[in-house]
């Protein structure tokens, strides 16, 4: 997985297979998980979406990356190990992963997800991924999905460690507040944009009536998560790589 390739058509089960070099000797398995439910409502010949896939993926998910922070970590205390295992595996994490091995033109969906954009979905792109770590699991077991995810685990952990994207700078800025004799802080939504498929809201971060930060995302809680880390760095609390 070293080389991602970039593709301007769709890609078959198949290709995807021998590209990621994946142990799958049931193609219909790997097809499911590709296999979005808009994809199911256009195609009748489709037996089934990727949604109970992407149930057991995250069970899976959960398991191989808890074990995998427990023996690369052994100094970790419990509390960090748990930040770490959720950065990993938070719903933008999970995404950036489906980009990084090109999974958008894999995925099968109907042609009206197609047209909204939804092959660069970070939700539909998480979902996917966790439907195919299911799918791997069912096929190899453990060992394969251990094979495939470890080399994502080093880079990822890596750069969540040297950036502190494992701590909650939600908790750090309300303790900085705190320790600063004020209230909690207060986040506000300015602004939501966008179709319903890819909502993009502003949230700015206000302590004793200040704005100390302004963040985006595609939820209220990844946005105020970033106004929070907008206002740690203003701070000088976490170094700001730009």
């Amino acid at each position: 997985m070293d080389e991602v390739l970039e593709f301007t058509e769709e890609e078959t089960p198949q290709e995807l297979a021998r590209r990621l070099n994946l142990p799958f000797t049931d193609v219909m398995l790997l097809s499911r998980a590709l296999t979005h439910r808009s994809y199911l409502n256009e195609h009748p010949e489709a037996i089934e979406d990727n949604e109970r896939l992407e149930f057991l993926g995250d069970a899976v998910l959960d398991f191989v990356v808890g074990a995998w922070l427990y023996n690369h970590f052994p100094e970790m205390a419990e509390g960090d190990l748990t930040r770490m295992r959720s950065a990993l595996v938070h719903t933008e994490q999970l995404a950036e992963f489906a980009q990084e091995i090109n999974l958008g033109p894999a995925m099968r969906l109907g042609h009206g997800e197609i047209q909204a954009g939804g092959r660069n979905r970070p939700a539909l792109l998480c979902d996917t991924f966790e439907a195919l770590i299911g799918a791997i699991y069912l096929q190899g077991e453990i060992q394969a999905v251990r094979k495939f995810t470890d080399p994502l685990w080093e880079t990822a952990a890596d750069y969540i460690l040297s950036n502190h994207k494992n701590e909650d700078p939600k908790s750090q800025f309300q303790e900085w507040a705190q320790s600063e004799g004020y209230s909690a802080p207060l986040y506000i939504t300015r602004n939501a944009s966008g179709p319903d498929h890819a909502k993009v809201f502003e949230v700015e971060v206000i302590v004793n009536g200040r704005v100390y930060g302004t963040g985006t995302g595609h939820s209220k809680h990844t946005a105020a998560k970033a106004a929070a880390m907008a206002a740690l760095k203003s701070l000088g609390l976490v170094p700001d790589p730009s």
